[in-house]
C-alpha cells in the first residue's frame, strides 16, 4: 500500500495551488541573469513598500527574537480605528489566503457546500476540497460573477459563498448596490466571503463602504490583504471584517502566530501610509492604460479589469508563455482551473518593464 492512499479521497484528489514562477526559478532553468528577468505573474506591487514602512520594519528588527503579539493589538486597532470596526470584529491571517482558509476551515465540511464562480480566484474551490465539501461552480457572465446563477445554486447543503470583487483572474467588477442585494437574498445561515483583495486600486466614486454592510448582515464577512497596493506580500498579513460571533469562531481555529511581528509591524505602518497608496493606483491606472494601448496595436482583445493587472486573449497562451519566458518576461497562464486557455494574466508593472512585456509580445506572437 502506498502510504499516500492513507490520506481521504478529498485530499489526494486536490491539484496543488500553482503560484506564479519565481525570478531565481526561471534564471536557474534557463541560465538568464536574475536582473534580465521582469516578473508579471504575482499581481505584486512594482513600487515596492513605502517610507513609513521601511522605517518601521528597520526599527522591529531588534525584538526578531521575541513570538509576535498572537492578537495583533497595534494592528487590529489601526484597522479598528480606520475602518470603525470593533476590534472583535477582526481576524488577521498570513495573508488574506489565510483568512479565506479560515472560513473555510470554521464552516465548511463533509456534508456541507460552497457556491463560487467559474473563473474565481484558486483557493475558493481548494479550500472548500481540502475541507471535504462539495464545490458548486457556477457558469461566469462576462468573464465575471452571475449573481442570479449564484443565488439560484445555493442550496440545502451551502453554507459558504465565495464572492471576488473586483475578481482574479479576470479583473471583473460588480456594482455594490448588486452585491449588496445579493447578500440580502441569501439565507442568514449561509456565509457569503466578500474578497475585496484588489480594493484599494478601485477609483473613488466605485468604492462602497461595505464594511458598514456587516450591521445589515451578520452573515457577511470581508476580506482585504496589504499584499497588493500596500506592497507587502512578501511579509503575508491579511485580514477579515465580520460579526463578532463570526470573528470569534474564525480565530477559534487560527494558529496563535498566524501573523509574524515583522508583519504585524509593517501592516500598522502601511495603514497610514496612504501618499504611497495613492501613488501606487495612479501608477496602475497609467500602466493598465499603457498596457491596453499595446494590447490594441497588436490587435489583441483583453477583459477590462479593476486590479492591477490584466487579461489579454493570445491565442495559444501556454505556448505564448514559454516563449515569453525565453525572453526573461515572466506572466501568468489561466488555463486549468482558471478555464481560459487562450489568456495570459499581466500584473501592472513599471512603465519599463510594461513596455519589456509588450515588446517580449509582440516578438512572441510573430515566433
Amino acid at each position: 500500500m502506498d502510504i499516500c492512499d492513507l490520506a481521504p479521497n478529498h485530499i489526494r484528489a486536490i491539484a496543488p495551488y500553482q503560484p506564479g514562477k519565481p525570478i531565481s526559478e526561471l534564471a536557474r532553468e534557463l541560465g538568464l541573469k536574475e536582473q534580465n528577468i521582469v516578473k508579471l505573474a504575482s499581481n505584486e506591487n512594482p513600487a515596492g513598500i513605502g517610507p513609513r514602512t521601511r522605517a518601521a520594519l528597520e526599527g522591529a528588527l531588534g525584538e526578531i527574537a521575541r513570538y509576535p503579539d498572537g492578537n495583533g493589538h497595534d494592528l487590529k486597532t489601526a484597522l479598528s480605528r480606520r475602518y470603525g470596526v470593533d476590534m472583535g470584529s477582526i481576524v488577521l491571517g498570513n495573508g488574506s489566503n489565510d483568512v479565506l482558509e479560515l472560513v473555510a476551515h470554521a464552516f465548511l465540511g463533509p456534508g456541507r457546500a460552497a457556491v463560487y464562480a467559474q473563473h474565481c480566484f484558486a483557493v475558493y474551490p481548494l479550500a472548500t476540497q481540502a475541507r471535504g465539501a462539495r464545490g458548486i461552480a457556477v457558469q461566469a457572465k462576462d468573464y465575471g460573477h452571475d449573481l442570479d446563477a449564484m443565488a439560484s445554486a445555493i442550496d440545502d447543503e451551502t453554507y459558504v459563498v465565495w464572492i471576488a470583487n473586483p475578481n482574479n483572474p479576470t479583473g471583473t467588477w460588480l456594482p455594490p448596490a448588486a452585491v449588496e442585494s445579493f447578500v440580502a437574498a441569501v439565507p442568514e445561515g449561509v456565509v457569503v466571503v466578500l474578497d475585496e483583495a484588489y480594493n484599494e486600486y478601485l477609483p473613488p466614486e466605485l468604492k462602497a463602504e461595505t464594511v458598514k454592510w456587516l450591521k445589515r448582515h451578520p452573515n457577511l464577512i470581508v476580506t482585504r490583504t496589504f499584499s497588493k497596493a500596500y506592497g507587502l506580500a512578501g511579509l503575508r498579513v491579511g485580514y477579515a471584517f465580520a460579526h463578532p460571533s463570526v470573528a470569534d469562531i474564525m480565530n477559534r481555529v487560527r494558529q496563535p502566530f498566524n501573523v509574524n511581528s515583522l508583519a504585524l509591524v509593517a501592516a500598522t505602518a502601511a495603514l497610514d501610509d496612504m501618499e504611497f497608496v495613492a501613488r501606487s493606483f495612479a501608477a496602475n491606472l497609467q500602466g493598465m492604460r499603457q498596457i491596453e494601448e499595446g494590447a490594441r496595436q497588436l490587435g489583441l482583445e483583453w477583459i477590462p479589469s479593476y486590479g492591477n493587472f490584466i487579461t489579454v486573449r493570445v491565442g495559444k497562451a501556454n505556448e505564448v508563455f514559454r516563449r515569453l519566458l525565453k525572453r526573461g518576461v515572466i506572466v501568468r497562464p489561466v488555463g486549468g482551473a482558471y478555464q481560459l486557455p487562450e489568456h495570459l494574466r499581466v500584473t501592472i508593472g513599471t512603465a519599463a518593464e510594461n513596455e519589456r512585456f509588450l515588446s517580449a509580445l509582440a516578438a512572441s506572437l510573430k515566433e
